[in-house]
């Protein structure tokens, strides 16, 4: 498994959180910043899948 897929996973959770909290705390701010990792972290995720579909993994 790609560093990059694990990365991206972590992301993703970090994001969904921080998405959570800022709608329960009506942060609107802290909404979009996890909107935007939770979508950094499927990005960077799907860059480590391709890179273990080309290593043959």
């Amino acid at each position: 498994m790609d560093k990059d897929r694990i990365v991206g996973s972590v992301k993703q959770i970090e994001g969904t959180a921080k998405q959570v909290v800022g709608k329960v705390a009506g942060d609107a701010k802290l909404e979009a910043e996890g909107n935007a990792d939770k979508i950094e972290g499927q990005v960077q995720n799907a860059i480590g899948g391709l890179k273990d579909t080309l290593k043959g993994k």
